[in-house]
C-alpha cells in the first residue's frame, strides 16, 4: 500500500487508496503538471509488467468521452498507469440504490455505452472484462459522464484469463478475476482452448448481460460457476413481467429487450456490433431530460395520484407513471427519482422510480 502523500514519478502526489481487484491496486493522486486528479494503478504482485505496460499502449489509442483516457504509464520502481480519474460510482454502487433501471433511463445508458465500445473496437482494442463495477457515473440519480474503465489492463486480464483456460477449465478457476466475470462472459471465452482469441463480439455479450442486470435487478445466467452451466445449457432467465405490463412503458423496454436478446444470442456471428447497438439506440425513442429526487407529500383521489416534494418544486404525479414493482407511499424514509415536465397548476412527473432505501 501506497502512503497518501508520497510523490511518484516526480509528478504525482498520492491522496488516498481507491480500490483493489485481482490484477490492480487504485490510487487517487494529483498531477502536480496539470494540476488535476488522476487514477493511479500499478500491478499487484505477481502480475507481469510488460502486459501492464502493453495495456497502456493499446488502450492509449482509445479517444472517446464514454472512456476513461489513459494518460501515462512509467516505471519508478514498479509499474505505474495513469488514467482519467471519474468521480461518482460504479454502475453495480448504482444498483444499490435505483434496484432497476427505468426504460427510459436504460436506454440512455446503453445508448452511451456502445458508443465507448464501438469506439474501442474501432481501434482495434477488446475490453474482455464489462461489468458493472467497471463502469463510472457521476454521483447522483442521472448516470452522467458515463465512462468505461480498465481499458488500460486489457491485455493484463487477457493473460489471466489464458492461464485460467490453460488450466483446464476456466469456468472452475478460483481467481477473483475471472469469477467476477463469469456472470457477464460470452461462451465463447467461458469455454475457450488455450490459444483461442475471441473477438469483439464477447464485449458485446457482456454489454447485454450488464443490460440485463440493471434493467431486472438479476443475472440473466446466475453468479459463478451457475453462470457457466446455465449458459451451457442455454438456460436464461426470461424478462420479468413488470417490464411489459405497464403500457405508458411497455413499447420502449420492448426494444430494449429486443436489443439485448441480440446481445446474448449464443453464436458470436448473431451478435450485433457495437456500431450497429448505437445505430439502433438512435431510433430509440427515450426520455433524456434530467432527473431529480423528492418524497411524496401525499395522495389524491384515492391514491391514483399525488405530489412529490421535490429538489426544486412541487410537482404532481399519476401512479402510472411509476415503473417497477415498488410503488410508491407516504414517509421520510422513502425517495423517488423522476423527471418533470411544464403542467398546470403543477409541473408533472413522469417517469418515477422508487429508489431503495
Amino acid at each position: 500500500m501506497i502512503d497518501s502523500g508520497k510523490l511518484i514519478g516526480e509528478r504525482y502526489t498520492v491522496a488516498e487508496h481507491v480500490g483493489s481487484g485481482g490484477m490492480q491496486d487504485v490510487y487517487r493522486a494529483r498531477d502536480g503538471l496539470l494540476n488535476i486528479d488522476v487514477a493511479l494503478k500499478t500491478p499487484q504482485v505477481g502480475q507481469a509488467v510488460k502486459r501492464f505496460a502493453n495495456s497502456a499502449v493499446i488502450a492509449a489509442r482509445v479517444n472517446h468521452h464514454n472512456v476513461a483516457k489513459t494518460l501515462d504509464y512509467f516505471v519508478d520502481d514498479v509499474a505505474y498507469l495513469v488514467e482519467e480519474f471519474v468521480e461518482g460510482e460504479s454502475l453495480e454502487q448504482k444498483l444499490t440504490h435505483f434496484g432497476v433501471l427505468d426504460p427510459h433511463l436504460g436506454a440512455r445508458l446503453l445508448h452511451h455505452l456502445a458508443k465507448g465500445v464501438a469506439a474501442s473496437h474501432r481501434a482495434g482494442v477488446i475490453h474482455r472484462d464489462l461489468k458493472p463495477s467497471n463502469i463510472m457515473a457521476s454521483a447522483g440519480v442521472n448516470l452522467q459522464n458515463l465512462k468505461i474503465t480498465d481499458f488500460g489492463i486489457a491485455t493484463l486480464t487477457e493473460e489471466v484469463f489464458d492461464e485460467a483456460a490453460k488450466a483446464g477449465d476456466l469456468t472452475r478457476s478460483t481467481s477473483g478475476t475471472v469469477r467476477g466475470a463469469l456472470p457477464f462472459m460470452a461462451p465463447e471465452m467461458m469455454f475457450r482452448k488455450p490459444g483461442e482469441s475471441p473477438g469483439p463480439e464477447i464485449d458485446i455479450w457482456s454489454v447485454g448481460a450488464m443490460m440485463f442486470r440493471l434493467l431486472t435487478g438479476e443475472y440473466p445466467f446466475g453468479v459463478y460457476l451457475d453462470a457457466a452451466v446455465n449458459v451451457k445449457n442455454r438456460d436464461r432467465k426470461p424478462w420479468p413481467a413488470f417490464m411489459t405490463s405497464n403500457i405508458q412503458f411497455a413499447p420502449l423496454a420492448r426494444e430494449l429487450q429486443a436489443i439485448v436478446d441480440q446481445c446474448l444470442s449464443y453464436e458470436a456471428s448473431d451478435r450485433p456490433t457495437a456500431d450497429n447497438i448505437v445505430s439502433q439506440c438512435q431510433n430509440l425513442c427515450y426520455l433524456a431530460v434530467n432527473r431529480e429526487v423528492g418524497r411524496v407529500e401525499k395522495f389524491i383521489q384515492n391514491g391514483s395520484s399525488g405530489f412529490i416534494d421535490g429538489d426544486s418544486d412541487t410537482v404532481f404525479f399519476s401512479i402510472e407513471s411509476v415503473y417497477g414493482t415498488s410503488r410508491p407511499n407516504l414517509g421520510d424514509n422513502q425517495v423517488v427519482c423522476y423527471s418533470s415536465f411544464p403542467g398546470a397548476p403543477r409541473r408533472r412527473a413522469h417517469p418515477i422510480l422508487v429508489l431503495k432505501a
